[in-house]
């Protein structure tokens, strides 16, 4: 028996998954204290029982996903629109660091994967398919990737593999992050106020008392610079295209955000209503994730191989205590680097949505990290892209791996 759900009907579902996610978050104490994000808990019980529709009543649903693109897309203008030319100067170097700790970890990912293939007699395409392809890549990278294994290696089942290993990032990514995050706060006893006590608002923000509560103006105002960038960007996207290098378009309409967001604040034409923005991004953000994980086909790990699953199992101990170990001392072993770990979690298992899903959680309960906000996404959603494509490319000029 198949089911198909029409779009409007998978904008409810969302809904409900995001609805039930906050109820038994606040009926478990685990979940409360671990910051594990709602979209991720309630989506991770709806894609339960839709799996077990599946193989125990056979009965296959199928979501209308036409709106999940658009979501993913308002998400990243927001995350544009909320960057402050003048505050990433000053967190430059941090940008800096964070990338490189990025790339390291990148290199750990395929090495890992590659060594546990070639000592489970694989080939070593299966150990880069479980690496960095689809951990730090995701579902997109992965589908890439896997075609090209498929077609110019005959690497039988890449798809599945690749597929597969994405969606059991996706799921342990958000259910690590924030567990991580808390045992860093209180084991090291730190506070929001101790990592600087910056002023939440960036500097082209309207001052917290400018700030006007939300209102049909300051709605569609901030819903008119969403959905300009999201047009750009996508037009930025469809004409750039090109054999050396292709961004995705999320990436153009995140910068086209930040051109936007500082143009009208330099020129002093408008400044933006940063509350009204933080809203729409966290509604873009957790409908856009409350879709991915109702559209997992977990039934696709149930049929992996042992050996995959040793790969990934390997993976995520080796990322927890990279993250654990490695980035959170190299970014300063205080409050905004414990919110950046959560994050790392997110997308080095999953994608930029999850980190910063994690990073919301963490700060509801702790307080906000303006750097993290602001580091994260410029790693996550654009110089990770750029570093897995060449840090992918070595691992398979390596003739010694038979590549």
């Amino acid at each position: 028996m198949k089911l198909e759900i029409d779009v409007v009907s998978t904008l409810v579902a969302a809904i409900v998954v995001l609805l039930i996610g906050r109820v038994v978050i606040s009926k478990v104490g685990f979940l409360q204290r671990y910051n594990i994000p709602e979209p991720v808990v309630g989506g991770l019980i709806a894609a339960l029982v839709i799996t077990g529709l599946r193989l125990g009543a056979g009965m296959e649903i199928t979501f209308d996903m036409s709106l999940q693109t658009p979501l993913m897309l308002a998400f990243f203008a927001t995350i544009g629109l909320s960057a402050d030319i003048r505050t990433l100067m000053r967190g430059g170097r941090s940008v800096l660091v964070f990338f490189a700790v990025v790339v390291v970890m990148l290199v750990i990912q395929n090495a890992v994967g590659v060594a546990a293939a070639l000592s489970l007699d694989m080939h070593p395409l299966n150990g880069l398919l479980a690496g960095s392809i689809t951990m730090s890549g995701g579902h997109g990278t992965g589908a890439a990737y896997a075609t090209r294994f498929g077609e110019d290696y005959n690497l039988q089942g890449a798809m599945e593999v690749a597929m597969a290993c994405a969606t059991f990032g996706l799921i342990l990514g958000g259910l690590i992050g924030g567990p991580l995050a808390q045992r860093l706060i209180a084991r090291h006893k730190l506070t929001a106020n101790a990592a600087g006590g910056q002023d939440d608002s960036a500097a082209g923000d309207l001052a917290a008392y400018d700030r006007r509560s939300l209102s049909p103006e300051s709605f569609v105002e901030t819903l008119f610079l969403i959905v300009v960038c999201v047009m750009v960007g996508t037009y930025l996207g469809q004409i750039l295209k090109n054999d050396y290098l292709t961004l995705p378009a999320f990436v153009w309409t995140l910068f086209t955000g930040v051109i936007l967001r500082n143009g009208l604040s330099v020129s002093g034409l408008r400044q933006v209503d940063g509350a009204t923005i933080d809203l729409l991004g966290t509604v873009s953000l957790s409908l856009f994730l409350a879709m991915a994980l109702i559209a997992l086909r977990l039934w696709e790990l149930v049929s992996l191989a042992l050996p995959i699953l040793v790969i990934l199992g390997a993976q995520t101990v080796a990322i927890a205590a990279y993250v654990y170990f490695v980035t959170f001392r190299v970014m300063g072993s205080n409050y905004d680097a414990a919110v950046m770990s959560a994050g790392h979690c997110g997308f080095g298992m999953g994608a930029t949505p999850t980190a910063i899903a994690n990073m919301q959680a963490v700060a509801a309960r702790y307080g906000h990290s303006p750097q993290a906000f602001l580091i994260i996404p410029i790693v996550g959603a654009f110089l990770i892209d750029l570093a897995n494509a060449l840090v992918i490319q070595g691992f398979m000029s390596l003739p010694q791996l038979g590549f």
